[in-house]
């Protein structure tokens, strides 16, 4: 037990580190290790139900996005205008997914989780290279953007966040650069901000529902705070391009081999 706490807690710091630095939360590193190695089966057979996967692997978001959301509130890199009401309107998507990720079967989380990963590592992949329109790196007095496209987003953000038990940030970080002209640091800090309201209120629902593993959700959202201020720090003198693609090739390739696993058992 004392091996596995450690190992859990290691296994945080990397997540929060890396999950802050390029502001993607970390659930889209946690849940295909749960997948793997936590379920039915694995190492660490700790998961029975795929909503208890998605349960879990929440509550180490939420440490990781609160933790480096206040780094990021000292920085003063959150820009509350964009953050607020795109916080306010994840809320009812994270209730909702909460709610339908009951009736996932461990077979179908790993085929829709594998369909899931194949978006989001084209779309890491593409934001990785190609440039912004705008090469500001602060909001000014002036900034207007579409935030009727912003709510929207932030809508489905909630709701995949809570359903897959991920961070939001992978679809709102990109979105907030390439269509709504954000400068990259204010992105990545206003999504974290979005990102620790939403998880906060979808850990709620999925914790009313018995979704959460405590033993690995304690363990390793410890580390995952850690790390995020670990990350927020690195994040003010790194630049994240090659590791958003090595992310990004090793996701496409664990998304088809979950797509394989779930294709084969259901």
């Amino acid at each position: 037990m004392i091996l596995e706490i450690i190992i859990f807690l290691v296994f945080g710091i990397g997540v929060g580190t890396f999950g802050t630095l390029v502001g993607i939360g970390g659930g889209l590193i946690c849940v295909p290790i749960f997948i793997l190695f936590m379920s039915d089966g694995g190492i660490y057979p700790y998961f029975k139900t795929a909503a208890q996967i998605t349960g879990t692997s929440l509550v180490i978001v939420m440490a990781n996005a609160v933790s480096g959301t206040i780094a990021y509130i000292r920085q003063k890199r959150v820009f509350y205008k964009a953050a607020v009401p795109f916080a306010l309107a994840t809320l009812p998507g994270a209730i909702l997914g909460s709610k339908i990720v009951d009736d996932f079967s461990g077979s179908q989380l790993d085929l829709y989780f594998g369909l899931f990963l194949l978006l989001m590592a084209s779309l890491m992949g593409w934001n990785a290279t190609h440039k912004r329109r705008s090469d500001t790196t602060e909001i000014g007095p002036d900034f207007q953007f579409p935030m009727w496209l912003g709510v929207a987003a932030s809508f489905v953000v909630g709701f995949l966040s809570s359903i897959f038990g991920i961070g939001g940030g992978v679809v709102h970080v990109p979105l907030m650069i390439y269509l709504l002209d954000f400068p990259v640091h204010v992105a990545t800090a206003t999504s974290h901000f979005v990102l620790a309201c939403s998880s906060i209120f979808g850990v709620i629902s999925h914790f009313l529902l018995n979704h959460i593993v405590w033993i690995p959700a304690i363990c390793i959202s410890i580390g995952a705070a850690i790390g995020a201020q670990i990350g927020a720090k690195i994040s003010q003198k790194t630049k994240s391009k090659v590791i958003l693609i090595l992310l990004a090739c090793a996701m496409f390739a664990l998304g088809l081999r979950l797509i394989f696993m779930g294709s084969t058992t259901m």
